[in-house]
């Protein structure tokens, strides 16, 4: 089944609504990404918050072989910070999330904050040494200084894997508390005042007041051992734990197997109670060297801290349109657009068929024969200059209809007339009431005559209609057929008693079709006898002259008959018209002279028009181009 312009025009509407909802949810999701993504890197306080939770997390994942029980933690950190905390597996599953604390929406945002393995991150590496031991030297390092300590402040390294409070029993925790506090009492009763202090990590730092301070201000600094008679500071301050010596072992055990297979050098050197495998010249650090060493390291604590996870990070505000929840506010506000957009087409589509079936029926009623259908025309837009143009289409067609009409009847009768004149004398002539003789046989010639002029008239409408009008045309001096036509009708103007003249001023070369612009002004030249009394005059001139710009001459054709009244002049060149109906054929009209006279000019580019005051005269102008083309 054909659709309908409205089912049409609807879906078009509703394919374009849903196209602008998707656009749009596409351009929002983007634009406000990258606009909190600016805003993040742009807020240093949040990256602060978002740097605790990753390193609380990371810290649970370095203090626990799995995920499970990080429920409480996640929630006590989005409770605290204000965050919205999710951590998923690396097939997608979710651990633990508090979006139902929160209020945020369950589901995920579409890319994570970061990824938590501390089987390969362990808080900080150091080029050529291998992971388990790297923040322990690092840390060993600053507290071994050569000058005896460095200011303290709260360590930037997180106390993950590789530290030297990781996997410290709480046995172990307590033997290193009573050992700091040792420490701290014997530096005190050397006159140098310490105390225990806990600076994040399991494991009390013991802090002593510098020999130097910084503008007047309080130092503290860790005990050092540059000095051998430093008889305080105790080794063990800063002992790995059993659990990292364990790890530590098998980490370096699976390096140097790996590290021998492919043929490297390297060295072995120990930290404090750690040990490292480290590359003895700079280009024994190959890619090779860091793979076994970093595979060393992930082997060797896949059993004591949780597998990799995912981090999602987000505000309770957070909205991702093609989330769950997201696609089905997205699926509802489409929804509604589309509900509102089919509204607003039903009624405006209503209103744009209205007219067209409107317009439907009265073409319907036109192709069954009413040509008087119409249809009501409201409003300025293109619908309404289609009606307009219908209903001006109408009109032309029962005006031409009604015009064919009345030429058939008049054609009928021009035919009627001297058909019924040839038969009665031919009947008469038959029965012996008038005898067959030159004067009968000279009356049916004119008869005859009247017949072929009418028909002849006839054809040349009937090519002028059908554009099948020829034209010979040639370079022609008008005012020579100007000259010619006032001799072909002098008999006829002398026989009416009236004085026909030609009025030219010199040569008039153009290119015209010759016998038919002498066929047009004779039309011209024996309406104007006929309808000019006795006595009067009729004057045949040529003279040149510019139309729109284009220079060609003026054909006049000027009586002082009893002119055209001017109700009369916008009809005049239509078929069988005549200005006074009360004339006859016996004038010799057939009321197609001007109607051919127009075509005749139109072929040839031209234009007729007439000028007349009722008393004075009339005048026939044509203009012809005095080129062709």
């Amino acid at each position: 089944m054909r659709r309908s312009v409205l089912v049409r025009f609807l879906g078009l509407s509703l394919a374009v609504a849903l196209g602008a909802v998707i656009a749009t949810a596409v351009i929002a999701t983007y634009s406000t990404t990258e606009k909190l993504q600016g805003e993040i890197d742009a807020n240093t306080g949040q990256l602060q918050v978002d740097g605790v939770i990753y390193g609380q997390l990371s810290k649970y994942a370095a203090d626990h072989p799995t995920w499970s029980g990080v429920d409480k933690l996640v929630h006590e950190l989005a409770d605290k910070l204000g965050r919205r905390v999710a951590v998923t597996a690396d097939d997608g599953s979710v651990i633990a999330d508090s979006a139902r604390m929160l209020g945020a929406a369950p589901d995920l945002p579409s890319v994570p904050a970061a990824t938590i393995d501390v089987r390969n991150s362990g808080g900080a590496k150091l080029a050529g040494i291998s992971g388990l031991t790297n923040v322990y030297a690092a840390r060993k390092t600053v507290a071994a200084g050569a000058a005896g300590g460095f200011v303290t402040t709260a360590t930037a390294i997180p106390p993950f894997v590789g530290a030297a409070d990781w996997g410290l029993t709480e046995e172990e925790q307590r033997n290193q508390a009573k050992l700091a506090q040792q420490v701290a009492d014997c530096y005190t009763a050397k006159g140098r005042p310490a105390s225990v202090a806990q600076t994040g990590g399991a494991v009390p730092q013991v802090m002593i007041e510098s020999t130097e301070s910084l503008a007047g201000a309080r130092v503290m600094e860790k005990p050092g051992v540059a000095s051998k008679d430093d008889t305080c500071y105790s080794p063990g301050l800063y002992a790995p734990s059993a659990k990292a010596k364990i790890v530590n072992d098998d980490e370096v055990r699976r390096a140097v197997a790996c590290l021998d297979a492919a043929s490297l050098k390297y060295q072995i050197n120990d930290f404090g109670g750690l040990k490292s495998v480290e590359p003895i010249a700079k280009g024994d650090f190959t890619d090779k060297f860091v793979d076994c060493t970093t595979q060393a390291r992930v082997q060797a604590l896949t059993p004591y801290v949780a597998p990799p996870a995912k981090l999602y990070l987000g505000a309770k505000s957070t909205f991702n349109v093609f989330s769950g929840e997201g696609l089905l506010r997205t699926a509802a506000t489409a929804l509604g657009v589309l509900l509102i957009a089919a509204l607003v087409m039903v009624f405006a589509g209503r209103r744009l068929v209205r007219p067209i079936v409107a317009l439907t029926g009265a073409t319907q009623r036109m192709r069954n024969g009413d040509h008087a259908a119409r249809v009501p025309v409201s409003g300025k837009d293109e619908v309404a200059r289609l009606g307009h143009a219908f209903n001006d289409m109408a009109e032309s067609i029962q005006r031409h209809d009604f015009q064919r009409k009345a030429m058939v009847s008049d054609v009928a009768h021009e035919l009627r007339t001297p058909l019924a004149n040839i038969k009665g004398y031919l009947v008469a002539s038959e029965d012996g009431v008038v005898p067959l003789d030159q004067s009968l046989v000279t009356s049916l010639l004119e008869e005859t005559g009247l017949l072929e002029h009418l028909v002849a008239d006839l054809q040349d409408l009937a090519l002028a209609d059908a554009g099948m009008l020829r034209l010979h045309a040639a370079s022609r001096d008008l005012s020579e057929l100007v000259q010619q036509v006032v001799s072909a009708h002098g008999p006829a103007a002398d026989t009416a008693g009236v004085t026909l003249s030609a009025a030219v001023a010199g040569p008039s070369p153009a290119v015209v079709d010759g016998s038919r612009i002498r066929q047009a002004l004779g039309n011209l030249v024996s309406n104007a006898i006929r309808y000019t009394p006795t006595g009067g005059h009729v004057v045949v001139g040529v003279r040149p002259v510019e139309s729109e710009g284009r220079p060609g001459f003026n054909l006049t054709v000027t009586d002082n008959g009893a002119g055209i009244a001017p109700e009369h002049l916008p009809h005049l060149f239509d078929r069988f018209y005549r200005a006074d109906v009360s004339r006859t054929r016996t004038t010799g009209g057939s009321g197609l002279g001007l109607a051919i006279t127009k075509h005749l000019t139109e072929a040839h580019q031209g234009h007729i028009t007439v000028t007349s005051n009722p008393g004075t005269g009339s005048t026939f102008t044509i203009w012809l181009p005095a080129t062709s083309g």
